[in-house]
């Protein structure tokens, strides 16, 4: 099965957190087709994590959905986040940036293993 664009991809995740109430927005937009997805969630308390693609040796390629995600960084300052956005920013610039605010930390991503 082909992948999902990254722009349908984006769309769809942030029309989910919409419908479940939790507060997103795309902050850049990358390329269409393959642009690499990371997530930024802001917990409000001074604290932020970061999620991106999962290397392809972490993801199943028999599954429906190969879009997986780590965690970057777990309960960084904000700040330090933004440092580590804008080097991957430096490695590829047609990623795509989402950023979430949320108490909770919900991202309602599919986090490898």
């Amino acid at each position: 099965m082909a992948r999902l664009r990254s722009d349908f991809w984006v769309s769809a995740h942030l029309r989910r957190l919409g419908i479940e109430g939790i507060a997103a927005v795309q902050r850049r937009r990358g390329a269409a087709e393959a642009g690499a997805i990371f997530v930024k969630v802001d917990r409000l308390d001074g604290s932020a994590d970061l999620y991106g693609p999962a290397p392809q040796s972490l993801v199943d390629t028999g599954s429906d959905d190969d879009r997986r995600f780590v965690a970057l960084m777990s309960e960084a300052s904000p700040a330090d986040v933004e440092v580590r956005i804008g080097k991957e920013l430096r490695f590829d610039d047609d990623l795509w940036l989402i950023e979430i605010d949320d108490r909770a930390g919900r991202h309602r991503l599919d986090l490898a293993e």
